[in-house]
């Protein structure tokens, strides 16, 4: 169940759920990049493993389940906000912070359906140490085998493989903020912002380092704006899946718009 939801119409099954996707417009064979809240569903019968059973279902054995599997808090604490840690705790997180490990670390943040996905067999998860995904499905290796530390979520990372086969994102209880497919487009306008950014990264030998390198900045701050202008060019689905929201669309198409309408409405 989900524990989390209040005054329920009726109880959410693996059968009602899937028959909602379906309606929603799911088709066996997508490949969907799902961004989800287990608690919008309603009263969930058997929790996040019957959610990850009914988009199974949806897409059918010849399609692919992927979910961000985050660990953005394996990063230089000099940046942390929420909350900051003490100026002489950063040498310390910097020698001792494990290093990401795609079998063992949990994503953080980013709710229990993904972190069913990550642990269910037979899943596949990318080797970036702070934006990794993890999928189901014959495309799962394909998609997720090519993700260097130095491309977080750019034309080297799984967005930009799910982008080239035309996958689609559903956002299921979530709003535009959680869209990660919006990130390929700060990749692409003219002079984005970049960072300095460090990691806690495995070495070949079972130890551990601290590496550092430039990439983009990634900032979610106007994403609900942006995806209120997206949806208002009619290439959003949306409709209720359980008790929540849902909203399904073209990955591709989204990541167009949202790189035009970045260089239209972000400060150069």
């Amino acid at each position: 169940m989900s524990a989390d939801a209040k005054n329920p119409e009726h109880p959410q099954t693996r059968a009602s759920l899937a028959r909602d996707l379906i309606t929603l417009g799911v088709v066996p064979g997508d490949t969907l990049l799902v961004h989800s809240s287990l608690s919008s569903l309603g009263w969930v019968c058997g929790g996040e493993q019957t959610v990850v059973q009914a988009l199974l279902d949806s897409v059918g054995p010849e399609g692919t389940l992927v979910v961000p599997t985050q660990t953005m808090d394996n990063s230089d604490p000099a940046q942390w906000r929420d909350p900051p840690v003490p100026e002489d705790w950063w040498p310390v997180i910097r020698a001792e912070a494990p290093g990401f490990d795609p079998r063992l670390t949990p994503g953080r943040r980013m709710g229990r359906v993904p972190e069913m996905v990550r642990t269910w067999p037979g899943a596949v998860r990318s080797a970036n140490p702070q934006t990794s995904f993890a999928a189901l499905g014959p495309r799962a290796r394909t998609l997720l085998g090519h993700h260097p530390v130095g491309c977080r979520l750019g034309e080297d990372s799984p967005l930009a493989a799910l982008e080239r086969i035309r996958a689609r994102v559903l956002l299921l209880g979530t709003g535009f903020d959680s869209c990660t497919a919006f990130h390929l487009a700060e990749y692409r306008t003219p002079r984005p912002r970049l960072e300095e950014c460090g990691c806690a990264v495995p070495t070949p030998d079972g130890g551990r380092e601290w590496v550092t390198f430039t990439d983009v900045f990634l900032d979610e701050e106007d994403f609900e704006r942006l995806g209120g202008d997206f949806e208002g060019t009619g290439a959003v689905e949306s409709g209720p899946v359980g008790e929540a929201t849902a909203r399904l669309f073209s990955l591709p198409g989204a990541v167009a718009f949202a790189t035009n309408w970045m260089i239209v409405n972000r400060d150069s």
